[in-house]
């Protein structure tokens, strides 16, 4: 399957925010209390809130594309924008998302495949993220793509505190 992808800019914001709240919630709400859930994607899918996301310099969003449909997205942090390594030789995948219709295609190793291309244009060393740590698909699915546990880090959904595994990929060696 042939995807293309775009940098995201504020014209992209609404369609930005409905994609990264949909998949969001077909991800986690079946895992985490309502009135948790329901804070938390209040605040961090409002308007102003990634608005802010994209005007910072050091973050970039990107759709993903088949067939001109939107089909996912992903979320790129480098320098002071990255959560936890903050390295100038990192770069931060905070968030990588596939429409439901679209998974189990190997569109999420294509899109990834892209990311690290990227990564390497940006002369960057090591690429990581932060991935739930009950999100078992998600770990197996990064580990055959050459991630590597290295730290975890809260994560909260409202006032429930959550655990991330942060996860690395040595990109000296692509």
């Amino acid at each position: 399957m042939e995807l293309k992808y775009k940098l995201c800019s504020l014209k992209d914001l609404e369609e930005l925010r409905l994609i990264s709240e949909q998949t969001f919630v077909t991800a986690f709400e079946k895992d985490n209390d309502p009135i948790d859930f329901k804070n938390y994607i209040d605040k961090a899918f409002a308007i102003e809130k990634i608005k802010g996301e994209l005007l910072n310099k050091n973050s970039n969003f990107y759709f993903a594309y088949h067939n001109s449909k939107v089909i996912g997205y992903f979320k790129l942090n480098v320098g002071d924008a990255q959560t936890d390594l903050k390295t100038e030789e990192s770069i931060e995948l905070e968030r990588i998302y596939v429409l439901a219709d679209y998974q189990g295609n190997g569109l999420g190793k294509h899109i990834l495949d892209y990311i690290k291309g990227l990564a390497l244009s940006k002369s960057k060393k090591k690429l990581w993220l932060g991935v739930w740590e009950h999100n078992t698909a998600a770990i197996r699915f990064y580990q055959r793509q050459g991630f590597v546990k290295f730290d975890t880090h809260p994560y909260y959904i409202g006032e429930d505190e959550q655990t991330d595994w942060l996860m690395g990929h040595d990109l000296s060696n692509l």
